[in-house]
């Protein structure tokens, strides 16, 4: 099986930027870690949430369709795949961000603001991962599913 999608957040984030937050958090690589799996989930369930409500099924559906259907980066010069991609799911992840950061720093007594911060760095790569994950899932024959396709399994319990 391939590896979760907060491993994929780990490895695409890189250890510049896992230092970057271990130093806004003023911890050391495995507490950032810790964060950063925490902020994933804590993503992933909003983003489940919204696809589940009224009033933003229709706006998440769009993004997961557009996420879903872009092209590969650097699969021609005709696609700019990869920044329309970013498009409605860049802003979806925007407005679930500070939610999911309030959520994090409430349970783990963080300030709002330091957890806020290191969710705003994950955001862009939260969505660099659905991207490659929607195109992999797209070139493996398989069609490109909804967003729980891209994000994997059910939220751990």
């Amino acid at each position: 099986m391939s590896e979760s999608f907060e491993d994929d957040v780990l490895n695409e984030l890189g250890d510049d930027r896992l230092q970057e937050i271990a130093g806004l958090l003023g911890t050391d690589a495995a507490g950032a870690q810790e964060l950063v799996g925490s902020s994933v989930s804590e993503l992933s369930g909003e983003l489940r949430m919204a696809a589940a409500e009224p009033s933003s099924a229709d706006e998440v559906r769009a993004a997961v369709d557009e996420v879903t259907t872009a092209e590969p980066p650097l699969q021609g010069v005709a696609s700019f795949g990869g920044l329309a991609a970013g498009g409605l799911m860049a802003g979806v992840l925007g407005k679930l961000a500070r939610p999911a950061a309030n959520a994090i720093a409430k349970r783990t007594g963080i300030p709002a603001a330091t957890v806020t911060r290191a969710v705003d760095i994950l955001v862009p790569v939260v969505l660099a991962v659905m991207t490659k994950r929607a195109a992999t899932k797209k070139g493996g024959g398989a069609a490109a599913g909804g967003l729980g396709d891209i994000l994997g399994g059910g939220p751990r319990k």
